[in-house]
């Protein structure tokens, strides 16, 4: 009888434990990771990982940043140039069709940005997750301070900026260090330092 009863626990203990075993897989899977703590090196990654293709070649992250980019943004990512600036203030973010006659992309990028202004305002940051696959540098703190953040919207000729300002210096260094993210990630060859 004891036999029995221990079998049932164990049974029970080893299906518990596969339900929590599952659930933290599927979590890890969704859960956004700052890209400086978590990421796996290349090197190291097996050729059955998720940062490998078929082949075992290993993928071209920032060709998946722009096919990313085209979904999460619903406009070109080639016909169109992105530039992210540090600001004394905080930084901007500017999008222009390459084409003046490109009135198509203009116009997706200038809705684009309207509601990115609005989103990060509330501290929403699901699209930069949504094209990079990890949270960018910055947004934690970023969503914290929105408070002392300021989002203002403006068109340009081609397209649009979200020019983001801020008076406190901890949420400056935030706004710098997502900028900076965005620089990389999105290879633009917009200046990594502030002139002073």
């Amino acid at each position: 009888m004891k036999s029995v009863i221990k079998s049932k626990y164990f049974c029970l203990f080893a299906a518990i434990a596969c339900v929590m075993f599952t659930a933290a897989v599927g979590m890890s899977q969704t859960t956004p990771q700052k890209s400086d703590k978590h990421e796996m090196s290349m090197d190291k990654c097996p050729a059955d990982c998720p940062m490998m293709n078929k082949d075992g070649a290993k993928q071209d992250h920032h060709a998946d940043v722009m096919k990313n980019g085209e979904k999460a943004m619903g406009f070109s990512q080639t016909a169109t140039t992105h530039h992210f600036l540090q600001l004394a203030d905080g930084g901007a973010i500017q999008v222009e069709a390459n084409d003046p006659k490109d009135t198509a992309n203009r116009d997706a990028v200038r809705g684009h940005l309207a509601m990115i202004t609005k989103q990060f305002g509330e501290g929403i940051f699901t699209t930069p997750f949504a094209v990079h696959g990890t949270v960018p540098d910055g947004v934690p703190e970023m969503d914290k301070l929105k408070a002392d953040i300021k989002y203002t919207y403006e068109e340009t000729a081609n397209g649009a900026r979200v020019h983001i300002s801020t008076a406190n210096p901890e949420a400056l260094a935030a706004i710098h260090s997502f900028i900076r993210f965005q620089i990389n990630e999105h290879k633009t060859g917009d200046p990594l330092t502030l002139d002073k």
